[in-house]
């Protein structure tokens, strides 16, 4: 039986396309009777049309989170775009001048300011088509460069990226490094991802297994009833004889074991 007590891969509010705030999917997690809850909100272009710290305000001020709440540890952490075939991240374009008060500040870039306070980042492709021209190999190498940013703990919902690259080199390098491999609930229970990501969600988990990467889970929750929801993770992981020892959410120990080192 595959128990999962984390839930990593979350949203709120600040996510502008969901709906519950932090308490909400806390009191939603201890419902759950999880252990661990990460919030990782959209770190991406999606949310604004003008990239500036003030917009993205919500990531710097988390220190007055509480660590655990309603018996519940609480991590943040965000989910970052992956934005060309090199494997930058969101934000680490734009310069960053001053502060959220616009007084005058040491130069950074957008993504230093919002990374520094998280404790992981989700790395994600949302819109493949820079990838559109580009050859599997280079496509194979952009998630292996992803996967080298220190803050990066985890590939986000992969099976439906969209994008072609040979899942071997990409899964050895996350085991090799003590990355994570996203077992993502809403690729494989959304009607509309079904066709074309269960598929390729069970060939990364089988591979996952085979070659002893770990997998983390997330159940992508937009609203907070969704948060610790997986029954369709829990199906395809126990369909294949999925290695507890390789699921990195099973317990708040495991994860946070695997965080810190």
């Amino acid at each position: 039986m595959i128990r999962i007590a984390c839930d990593v891969h979350t949203h709120t509010l600040f996510s502008r396309h969901a709906y519950s705030t932090v308490e909400e999917d806390v009191r939603a997690a201890a419902a759950q009777n999880l252990e661990l809850l990460g919030i990782t909100d959209h770190f991406s272009c999606m949310l604004f049309n003008e990239q500036t710290l003030k917009n993205f305000q919500f990531f710097i001020n988390t220190t007055v989170w509480p660590r655990e709440w309603m018996g519940v540890r609480l991590l943040h952490g965000c989910e970052a775009d992956i934005v060309d075939t090199e494997g930058h991240l969101f934000g680490w374009d734009i310069p960053v001048h001053e502060n959220i008060t616009e007084e005058p500040r040491r130069e950074s870039t957008l993504k230093e300011k919002c990374f520094d306070s998280c404790d992981y980042v989700i790395a994600s492709i949302h819109r493949s088509d820079f990838c559109d021209e580009a050859t599997r190999a280079q496509n194979t190498q952009m998630y292996i460069n992803v996967l080298q940013d220190p803050k990066v703990l985890i590939l986000g919902h992969v099976g439906r990226s969209g994008v072609d690259f040979e899942l071997d080199p990409v899964l050895e390098a996350a085991r090799d490094l003590g990355k994570l491999i996203e077992i993502n609930e809403t690729s494989i229970s959304k009607p509309s991802n079904i066709r074309k990501s269960l598929r390729r969600c069970e060939d990364v988990a089988r591979r996952c297994a085979e070659l002893g990467c770990m997998v983390s889970f997330g159940s992508d929750a937009h609203i907070a009833p969704s948060i610790g929801v997986y029954p369709k993770t829990k199906e395809l992981l126990e369909s294949i004889d999925f290695p507890e020892e390789l699921v990195a959410c099973s317990s708040a120990q495991k994860f946070l074991s695997l965080l810190s080192r």
